[in-house]
């Protein structure tokens, strides 16, 4: 077993939805560029019902040219306050500083010193009865009607910009826009924190993520502040160890809350997707967009790759004739903006894909919509193709020439294309125990790592309850391209489980090791490849099975009868080479990840610790509906 320390576990978790990127100036200039050619201001923004929102504002010294507008509105803070006190680096990136624009950030209502009340993921409102009736998008088009007339020198064009939160109020502000909003590029952007993004991923909770980010994001503010929240102290680096001696959800306002951290509360209140969650469903708004959109995401994002690729599909369907394209990288969450994106973890990309983004995609989208120049001539869809390496211009996503193609869970733990020739359904079955649950990782973390999302896998296949299924090798190179739906035919002998399927890459054990650095590395790797034989997943989710009619009605499994779990998995772009091999993992935990399942029928907010039972789990294959995986396959 391999054991690592990685401290950047609470970065993900208390402020996972942040993106702190300290960019280095290129070779000849100083790192006090920003105060060199800018000046900085800042302001209280009146808003149309009164509250005044705190906003910074870094206008060019050279006035010999107007300006557009770059804005990010922010629920973590636009510091360092004092108009004397500048930022280390402006903009998406510092091509944009070198280039000149005029940079804004804003605290949102009711967060750090902005006036208001903080609302999670505010409900957006068709229809407003007047002034006093205000969501992000009236403040949005308020704070820009005030930049356009107030901030000298500017050129009347205005883009707006986030990543993670920041990205949720950018897709949001385009939304009823105003008029000078031109270009907008949500990042990884919050849609529906109950389907997939960041705290629940098909009703089912992610534990250290959600607990991490509100134990220092969720206290109440009760007046304007500089000063953010604390950070937690777990008093270990062992999530596991510590989820587990937590026990049951209802311990966390016992023992850490006591009741104040009011988004917890709304967590555990509404463990279904009720009208709360609904309300906070941005997607079936994004109709009739003006601004030209490009939305940025990462296959390997832990947080938002649900919403990334959910703005596009439905900014494409709703706002027929928009300005619409998608980038997707090898990336975990705000890579793109702060890394080479040449590796993660173990996996290498064979190029510097987030260079590449920032100077060939980015730089380029705004400065054509905002300032005129040059054409990005940028496809339907800009996508990296991981397994291959390589980034495809394509003029629609899903690619037009992917077909559906169903892999067949087999006896014996093979996997294949062909449907099993077993007429009757046979099964394979594990005893799931939550007081045992399967790891998410092997990494010792204290919160939800990046790299898990495409973590060698040998020690879940080691377990007796993951199912582990394979292909032979592959003869030919096999391109995933699109969602993954799992269907299984499942039976539990208790009356609520979890299912997580992983779909995985397996190396060949030939398959050679990076080139090692250092004397150290050298004598590590001994002659032998550590990456050969390496199962590197591709996509793993999972779903809660007592919402498998309904996610607004659970409802229990009738003990060992059998159901059917479908579900969709976020899109892949990968390439299982020639040697490679497919295999499917299916378990029930996958912890602390998410949350435990007592595997009883019961509300799992409220549950005990006398409700956590074992189950025996059976899925079945063979048949006339034995499971199966289908995927989005390019000839």
């Amino acid at each position: 077993m391999r054991f690592t320390v990685r401290r950047a576990a609470w970065l993900l978790a208390v402020t996972a939805l942040v993106v702190l990127a300290f960019r280095v100036a290129p070779v000849g200039q100083a790192p006090d560029y920003a105060r060199a050619h800018y000046t900085k201001y800042e302001y209280e923004i009146p808003m149309r019902d009164g509250k005044k929102l705190f906003t910074s504002v870094y206008v060019p010294k050279d006035t010999s040219q107007p300006y557009p507008i770059l804005l990010s509105r922010t629920p973590y803070s636009v510091a360092p306050y004092g108009a004397d006190n500048y930022k280390p680096s402006l903009g998406p990136s510092d091509l944009f500083m070198y280039d000149g624009y005029i940079f804004v950030y804003q605290d949102v209502r009711g967060r750090l010193m902005s006036e208001g009340d903080f609302v999670d993921m505010r409900p957006y409102k068709p229809t407003k009865a007047g002034p006093m009736d205000v969501d992000e998008t009236t403040d949005t088009y308020d704070t820009i009607d005030w930049l356009v007339k107030y901030v000298a020198n500017n050129n009347g064009k205005v883009g707006l910009y986030g990543i993670s939160y920041p990205g949720f109020y950018t897709a949001i502000g385009m939304i009823d826009a105003h008029p000078a909003l031109k270009a907008a590029s949500p990042q990884a952007p919050i849609t529906d924190w109950f389907i997939g993004d960041d705290f629940h991923h098909n009703g089912a909770l992610y534990l250290p993520h959600a607990f991490g980010f509100f134990s220092g994001f969720g206290w109440p503010r009760p007046k304007p502040t500089t000063q953010g929240g604390a950070r937690f102290d777990y008093g270990t680096l062992d999530g596991y160890q510590f989820y587990q001696k937590l026990g049951p959800l209802s311990r966390v306002n016992d023992r850490y809350f006591h009741g104040q951290v009011q988004f917890w509360n709304d967590l555990m209140a509404h463990e279904a997707n009720d009208a709360f969650w609904q309300a906070r469903n941005l997607r079936p708004h994004l109709k009739n967009i003006k601004p030209a959109v490009m939305t940025v995401g990462g296959w390997f994002d832990a947080e938002d790759l649900f919403g990334a690729l959910e703005v596009y599909k439905n900014t494409e369907r709703q706002s027929p004739g928009a300005y619409n394209t998608l980038v997707m990288g090898p990336w975990p969450h705000g890579g793109w903006s702060r890394s080479d994106g040449d590796a993660l973890g173990d996996v290498r990309f064979g190029s510097k894909t987030g260079e590449f983004y920032r100077e060939k995609i980015e730089f380029p989208f705004f400065s054509y919509f905002l300032k005129g120049k040059g054409d990005p001539k940028l496809p339907e869809a800009y996508v990296f193709e991981t397994g291959r390496n390589q980034w495809h211009a394509l003029d629609a996503w899903p690619p037009k020439d992917a077909t559906r193609r169903s892999l067949y869970l087999q006896p014996g733990g093979r996997l294949s294309f062909e449907p099993s020739a077993e007429t009757t359904a046979g099964y394979d079955e594990y005893v799931s125990d939550p007081a045992k649950p399967v790891p998410y990782t092997m990494t010792v973390a204290s919160g939800m790592t990046r790299e898990h999302m495409l973590d060698d896998q040998r020690f879940a296949s080691r377990r007796p309850d993951v199912l582990t299924y394979q292909t032979d090798e592959l003869t030919g190179d096999v391109t995933l391209a699109g969602p993954i739906w799992p269907s299984l035919q499942v039976s539990t002998s208790g009356t609520d489980s979890d299912f997580v399927v992983k779909v995985i890459d397996v190396y060949p054990a030939d398959y050679p090791d990076p080139p090692p650095t250092g004397a150290a590395g050298a004598a590590a790797a001994g002659g032998y490849s550590r990456m050969g034989g390496y199962q590197q997943m591709v996509r793993g989710e999972v779903f809660r099975g007592k919402f498998r009619n309904s996610f607004e009605k659970p409802e229990p499994f009738q003990p060992n009868t059998m159901a059917k779990i479908e579900y969709v998995m976020p899109d892949v772009f990968h390439t299982f080479r020639r040697g490679h091999r497919i295999m499917i993992q299916v378990q029930s935990s996958w912890f602390p990840l998410v949350n435990l399942n007592p595997q009883k029928f019961v509300t799992i907010p409220q549950a005990t610790e006398a409700d956590f039972q074992k189950a025996t789990e059976r899925i079945y294959r063979g048949g006339k509906n034995g499971s199966r995986v289908d995927l989005n396959v390019i000839r």
